[in-house]
């Protein structure tokens, strides 16, 4: 596994995740309509042309895993999106280990649907620690959801 720049060809992998309709209700993330491109492309060019984002490509025997990012506001917050292809097989968790070794700002905060436990799992094993819940509304799952608020000090 390793991380790396953001290159234009890998937002077609990006996409294709963003397509994984088990990645969206784990994440309960979905835009309203996945399948735009257009929408896509001005979400991830508006991501990549923010300098108070530090994204990266998570990358593993030549294929991209998906992508890794902290929006370095008041409080940062990380965000990841693996392939369900890769799930299960440690690359999430090296991969925020070496994005943490990078980026070194704390705190730093992360929210996670409360039944999304890979996510916690990988969260917890860094040293985040939940200090709060969050209600939002998941497009993906067209309902509310309870979102743990982790923060790693």
């Amino acid at each position: 596994m390793q991380l790396r720049e953001v290159r234009p060809s890998d937002l077609d992998a990006f996409f294709a995740h963003q397509q994984e309709p088990e990645a969206n209700l784990m994440a309960a993330y979905q835009a309203r309509n996945p399948a735009d491109r257009a929408v896509f492309d001005h979400h991830w060019n508006s991501i990549l042309n923010d300098p108070n984002v530090l994204v990266r490509t998570i990358e593993h025997e030549g294929e991209v895993v998906g992508s890794i990012l902290v929006f370095d506001g008041e409080v940062p917050e990380i965000n990841f999106w693996t392939s369900t292809k890769y799930w299960g097989k440690g690359l999430t968790t090296s991969a925020v280990e070496a994005f943490l070794a990078e980026y070194t700002k704390r705190p730093l905060t992360a929210h996670v649907v409360q039944d999304n436990l890979g996510s916690i799992k990988v969260l917890e094993r860094r040293g985040f620690k939940t200090i709060g819940t969050e209600q939002i509304f998941s497009n993906a799952r067209a309902e509310v959801v309870t979102e743990n608020v982790m923060q790693l000090d």
